[in-house]
């Protein structure tokens, strides 16, 4: 800023002001529009994130379901293991 110093006239040192302010201005829109990009690109991974973890949660769910019924299979077999083995003793 202010490295283009020509003169000593005020309009000079207005313009240069100015032409100073134009570049700031511009940097500051530049920036923002980054941030706004990166908050966006941000926002669109959470998102996904999101939708992975529910899809997990799905799958998990789904796991447990399978497994409940592997329980209850085994404690069917196993009773009807136990209720044939009493029946071979005691006949």
């Amino acid at each position: 800023m202010g490295s283009r110093r020509r003169g000593n006239s005020f309009t000079r040192f207005l313009e240069d002001i100015v032409d100073d302010t134009k570049d700031f201005v511009d940097d500051l829109v530049d920036r923002a529009k980054d941030v706004e990009d990166d908050a966006r690109d941000t926002f669109k991974d959470a998102v996904a994130d999101d939708d992975d973890d529910d899809a997990d949660a799905r799958e998990a769910a789904a796991l447990r379901k399978q497994l409940a019924e592997l329980r209850a299979k085994i404690d069917e077999l196993t009773a009807l293991q136990e209720k044939g083995a009493a029946e071979s003793t005691g006949a």
